[in-house]
C-alpha cells in the first residue's frame, strides 16, 4: 500500500457479490465527480479507497454494488495479524490491542458520552487460511472493544451471530435494524494482501429501497426487467451526472430511467412496444411522487431503437444505458449449437442499435449496454463478440480501472484492460455481459 499523506483519507468499500462490477461502478462514479483518489488495496470482498478529503457517506444511496462504507481508523501489517491469529501468539495478540489503542479507535468510533450500547464486529478476508480462525478473531476483537468501553463506564453488549452462519459478518439488514450507525457502531476488520484495516461503518446499502423500486412500483414486468440494483450500476458506469441527458432506447417499464432519474439526470426512454411506453411513464410518475423529485425531467417516446434518428436528434445525448433483447427465456441449458443460433438471431438488432447510438451521442459520449451471455449444457459460454463491430462504427472501449489502481498485485493487474463485465448466477441460463464504449 502506498504511503498516505496527512491530508488523505482512506475508506473501505465492502463490495457486492460481483466484485469486479462493483469496483468498476465505484471507480466510474468517483472519476465522473472528479474525486482525487486511488484504489490502494483490492480484494474480492472489499476495496480500499484513498482520497483527498473524506468521502460523504451519503454516496451509498447512489451506488448499486456497494454494501457498506467504512472509515479506516487503524491498519496493521499482515505479518502481525498472521502471528496473532494463525499462529496464536499471545504476545502478538497483545500488540494488536496496543496498536488499536494507540490509534484511539474506540474514542474515534463510539459516540461518547454514552451509558450503554450494542455493537458488532464483521470480518472480511480473501486468504482461506483465516476461515478456520475467523470466528475466533471476531470474538477477540469484540472482547477488546467491550473491555475498552467498560473501562470508560459504558455497559456494552457485543452482537453475536446465528450458529449456522459461515462467516462472522453482519448483514446490511442487521446493521440497519439495530441502528448500529446511528446509536452505536459496527467495526469492520478487513484483512488484505499486505495489511489489515480496522474501520467503522459509516453507511450501509438499503435493500428495502431497491425492493420498493422493483416490486413496489405500479407496473412490473418480472421476467424481462433488469434489477434496479444493476440498472444503478450501469448508469454509474456511463458517468451519468446531474443534468446530463441519458437515453434508454429499449426502456421497457423504465427501470434504468428511474435509477438515472434518482441520480438527477434528464432521461429519455424509447420503446417499440406501446404498452411499455405507457408503463414507463406510469412508473416514473410514481417515482417522482415517492421521492419528491420536484425537478424531474423525463420523456418517454414510442419508437424503434434501430432507427433512433427518427425520434432523437443527432449528437444530443450524453450517455446511453440500455438492455436490448437478450433472446427467449430458456427452460433448459442449451447445446452450444443452439446457443450460437440464439446469438446469431439477435446480432442484427445489436449492430443496428450501435450505429444509431453513435449518431445520437455527443462527442465523448458513453454507451453502456448488455449483450447475452449464454451458458451451455456443457458448461461453456457463448457470447456476442461486439468489439470488432463497435470499432468499425467508431467506438472505443472504455476501461474504468485505467490510472486509478496503485497496487501491483496480480488481482489488480488483470483488471487494467477490462472493458466488459459478466453478471450471471450459477443457475442462470442466460447472463449479462455489460460493455462500456465511448464515441
Amino acid at each position: 500500500m502506498e504511503m498516505i499523506s496527512p491530508k488523505q483519507k482512506s475508506h473501505v468499500f465492502i463490495l457486492g457479490k460481483n466484485w469486479k462490477l462493483s469496483t468498476a461502478e465505484l471507480v466510474s462514479f468517483l472519476k465522473a465527480r472528479n474525486h482525487k483518489f486511488k484504489i490502494t488495496g483490492l480484494s474480492k470482498t472489499f476495496a480500499i479507497v484513498t482520497s483527498e478529503g473524506a468521502l460523504d457517506a451519503s454516496l451509498i444511496d447512489d451506488l448499486g454494488g456497494t454494501i457498506k462504507i467504512g472509515k479506516i481508523r487503524s491498519s496493521i501489517p499482515l505479518e502481525i495479524v498472521e502471528d496473532a491469529f494463525l499462529h496464536r501468539k499471545k504476545e502478538v495478540q497483545a500488540e494488536v490491542k496496543e496498536r488499536l489503542s494507540a490509534d484511539h479507535v474506540v474514542d474515534e468510533v463510539f459516540k461518547m458520552p454514552m451509558q450503554k450500547c450494542v455493537f458488532g464486529v464483521s470480518l472480511y478476508f480473501e486468504d482461506s487460511r483465516f476461515l478456520r480462525f475467523s470466528k475466533e478473531i471476531q470474538r477477540f476483537l469484540g472482547s477488546y472493544f467491550k473491555e475498552e468501553l467498560v473501562s470508560r463506564g459504558v455497559r456494552a453488549k457485543f452482537m453475536g451471530f446465528p450458529k449456522k452462519r459461515q462467516l462472522p459478518q453482519l448483514t446490511h439488514v442487521e446493521v440497519l435494524k439495530k441502528d448500529l450507525i446511528g446509536k452505536s457502531a459496527e467495526i469492520l476488520f478487513c484483512i488484505g494482501t499486505g495489511r489489515a484495516f480496522a474501520s467503522n461503518t459509516l453507511a450501509v446499502h438499503n435493500p428495502f429501497e431497491f425492493q420498493k423500486r422493483d416490486v413496489g412500483r405500479p407496473v412490473q414486468r418480472r421476467i424481462f426487467s433488469i434489477p434496479p440494483r444493476l440498472a444503478k450500476i450501469m448508469a454509474n458506469l456511463s458517468a451519468c451526472l446531474p443534468g446530463k441527458v441519458l437515453l434508454d432506447p429499449f426502456c421497457g417499464v423504465g427501470t434504468i430511467l428511474q435509477e438515472a432519474l434518482l441520480l438527477k439526470a434528464r432521461v429519455i426512454g424509447v420503446d417499440i412496444n406501446p404498452w411499455c411506453v405507457k408503463a414507463a411513464k406510469t412508473n416514473l410518475d410514481w417515482l417522482s411522487r415517492q421521492y419528491v423529485l420536484k425537478d424531474a425531467s423525463y420523456t418517454i417516446l414510442l419508437g424503434d431503437a434501430r432507427s433512433l434518428a427518427n425520434r432523437i436528434s443527432e449528437e444530443s445525448v450524453d450517455c446511453i444505458v440500455t438492455e436490448p433483447d437478450l433472446g427467449p427465456a430458456l427452460r433448459h441449458f442449451p447445446t452450444e449449437f443452439y446457443a450460437k443460433r440464439l446469438i446469431d438471431k439477435v446480432k442484427p438488432l445489436y449492430f443496428d442499435f450501435l450505429k444509431e447510438a453513435y449518431k445520437t451521442l455527443k462527442a465523448d459520449g458513453t454507451v453502456v449496454f448488455v449483450t447475452p451471455y449464454v451458458k451451455t449444457r456443457q458448461g461453456n459460454f457463448v457470447n456476442l463478440n461486439i468489439e470488432e463491430r463497435a470499432g468499425t462504427i467508431g467506438f472505443k472501449m472504455v476501461c474504468p480501472f485505467d490510472r486509478v489502481l496503485s497496487d501491483d498485485a496480480l488481482l489488480i493487474r488483470n483488471l487494467v484492460t477490462d472493458s466488459s463485465f459478466v453478471d450471471i448466477g450459477e443457475r442462470h441460463k442466460i447472463g449479462r455481459e455489460i460493455h462500456i464504449l465511448q464515441k
